[in-house]
């Protein structure tokens, strides 16, 4: 894992998340400029997640068959299939830049994202995208556990609550501050 190698890992920027859905992020046209702008500029370097839900709650075990019975409406059964795809501006960029789906909210968990990272020799992760404190949190952690810096681009990242978004800013720059650096897009831009 060399750290100079670097991409960028933009976090479910989904139809889901930015049109009028249960599961809609108000404020993602907040950071959409920033996150467009990055992937623009590198898309070879970008590598886009997106959540997938199951067709049916019973599809998942655990808790996540509770959590889909609770949102039975975002299965993909129930949900229109087009809302599950990137946004239009962002779904343009591929290819070059790569799409992983996933089925919870970290992108580590079957392992491919990580394969293909380290078949790469990619030491750093630029992150964007949302929620910050749900799957941009699960892919910061899981980049931590598995070994990668990560630069967290603090305005290019979204929640859907104010005060859980800034409670984990805050966490992952002081608490991972060794192995997450907290920073603004244009800070991170003008290093190019």
């Amino acid at each position: 894992m060399n750290p100079e190698r670097w991409t960028h890992l933009c976090v479910d920027m989904q139809r889901m998340f930015a049109e009028d859905t249960p599961w809609q992020v108000t404020w993602m046209p907040k950071v959409f400029d920033q996150v467009v702008e990055i992937a623009t500029r590198f898309p070879e370097r970008t590598i886009f997640t997106r959540f997938v839900p199951p067709s049916a709650p019973e599809d998942l075990p655990g808790m996540w068959r509770t959590y889909y019975e609770k949102w039975p409406m975002m299965t993909t059964t129930q949900l229109d299939p087009v809302l599950v795809d990137l946004v239009p501006d962002l779904k343009r960029l591929v290819p070059p830049a790569r799409i992983f789906d996933k089925r919870t909210y970290s992108p580590w968990t079957n392992g491919r994202l990580h394969s293909a990272l380290l078949h790469q020799d990619i030491g750093t992760l630029v992150v964007t995208g949302g929620e910050t404190d749900i799957c941009v949190l699960a892919a910061t952690l899981g980049a931590i556990d598995l070994g990668y810096k990560v630069i967290l681009l603090k305005d290019a990242v979204c929640s859907a609550t104010d005060q859980t978004h800034d409670a984990s800013l805050e966490l992952l720059s002081k608490r991972f501050s060794v192995q997450v650096k907290v920073m603004n897009t244009e800070e991170w831009l003008s290093s190019f």
